[in-house]
């Protein structure tokens, strides 16, 4: 029997060998890893335990299904990151989740004074993402993000992931990708404002 490997050796082509012959021990060794960073995200992404857990389960499966077809281009991580954003994307519409966007003379409204002048001064927001005291209050917010926004800011700030692989697990370009951010960003730190949360 082959030792297990930890994730650092996940690139190796005598690995992804093992996985496409679906190696038990390998298998075994990768939902280990992954599986609660999976989980994790899903619920980051704003899915319910019961529908982050369905969706965890469904990446798996799914990963499973389609390991043949895996060359080791990329990381099994951002393979795996990238099978499971299309699953919440599948799990939204499932729940019938739509999001509603902004009218823009509303938003021009209550940002801006007749002179086209900040009527408030944006305040950063995200620096205290992980103090417990507003960690409600960034998860209420984060509901207000489109789901690839809050998708690419989770794996930013919370996968600590960089850009190539945040590009390759959501098939966007870094160009994209900054524009995500920027964008998630500011609705984060507008919501935050709404709400009296001091940056």
């Amino acid at each position: 029997m082959a030792p297990t490997p930890d994730a650092a050796n996940f690139a190796d082509p005598g690995f992804i060998a093992r996985l496409q012959r679906r190696d038990e021990d390998a298998l075994e060794a990768v939902i280990h890893a992954y599986l609660p960073q999976i989980y994790r995200a899903a619920r980051g992404a704003g899915l319910d335990a019961q529908n982050a857990e369905d969706a965890s389960q469904a990446t798996f499966t799914t990963f499973l299904e389609k390991i043949d077809s895996f060359e080791g281009r990329s990381h099994v991580r951002t393979w795996l990151f990238g099978i499971l954003y299309h699953k919440i994307a599948e799990t939204r519409r499932a729940v019938h989740r739509e999001e509603t966007a902004e009218d823009i003379d509303e938003v021009m409204e209550q940002r801006f004074d007749e002179r086209g002048m900040w009527s408030q001064p944006p305040r950063e927001a995200d620096r205290e993402f992980f103090d417990a005291e507003i960690r409600r209050h960034i998860e209420d917010c984060l509901e207000t993000l489109s789901g690839v926004q809050r998708m690419a800011f989770l794996l930013r700030e919370v996968e600590h992931m960089d850009s190539a692989e945040i590009c390759n697990t959501l098939e966007v370009s870094r160009t994209n990708l900054g524009v995500l951010l920027y964008r998630g960003r500011n609705r984060l730190r507008e919501c935050l404002e709404s709400r009296n949360i001091e940056g």
